[in-house]
């Protein structure tokens, strides 16, 4: 199958086309920065930013428009999140 927007440069506003499962983790940073996170498991959120700061999110679920380079196990307590770019 042909790609029609194959030729189009991506922007933030466009669909991620790439994800993986997240390997929380308080010194490693995630394999690419995300767009993106969806969280399947509700719960506190922990992360870096793409810019170097340190958030907590409470009570996410579901989509989450956040760039991160890392998602921290100290702190969070959702399951199931996937980051996406």
């Amino acid at each position: 199958m042909s790609d029609w927007f194959d030729t189009q440069s991506p922007s933030l506003e466009s669909p991620a086309s790439n994800g993986a499962t997240v390997a929380l983790s308080d010194t490693a940073d995630l394999s690419h920065p995300s767009r993106a996170a969806y969280v399947g498991t509700p719960g506190e959120l922990k992360s870096c930013t793409t810019h170097g700061a340190t958030l907590t999110l409470v009570g996410v679920s579901g989509w989450v428009p956040i760039r991160v380079k890392r998602v921290l196990s100290t702190g969070t307590t959702a399951a199931d999140i996937v980051a996406l770019w």
